[in-house]
């Protein structure tokens, strides 16, 4: 059984490792200490097992999706499309408006994951992220919310 709920310090850890697993430049502990504190990381545990993670921040009525990634052994079974709901869900209810996040353009599943939750593509940030031969653009995306 899988459940939804705000990380704590104490999952710091676990997290990291899904982190790590998840992006070609991963953030660093401190940075996810940063928003653990906050109250911004939204943690879906299966089993009592932290398989997932997002980061949504809300400021003046917009949201941004900083992050999101499953453990590789808990991919396709769900699970994001289940945090994507569920920033959704809080973002709305910090009377966001709108959600804004950025990609790798080269992050296909992603790119299909905010699709299908209904997000459009709304401009090119180049040569955004680090990639293994240089530097890869970064998608921008948007998705109205309806309060």
């Amino acid at each position: 059984m899988c459940t939804i709920d705000i990380a704590t310090l104490s999952d710091l850890a676990a997290l990291m490792e899904i982190e790590q697993a998840s992006h070609f430049h991963p953030w660093k502990p401190s940075i996810m200490e940063r928003y653990l504190k906050q109250g911004t990381v939204v943690a879906m545990r299966c089993d009592g097992i932290l398989t997932g993670f997002a980061i949504v921040t809300v400021v003046a009525g917009d949201a941004e999706l900083l992050n999101i990634a499953v453990a590789p052994a808990a991919r396709g079974m769900g699970y994001a499309k289940q945090l994507m709901a569920a920033v959704e869900e809080k973002a709305s209810s910090q009377q966001a408006e709108r959600i804004f996040l950025e990609v790798r353009a080269s992050n296909v599943a992603a790119i299909g994951l905010y699709e299908q939750h209904g997000y459009c593509q709304t401009g090119v940030r180049p040569r955004y992220y680090p990639a293994p031969e240089g530097r890869e653009d970064a998608w921008l995306y948007c998705q109205e919310l309806t309060l």
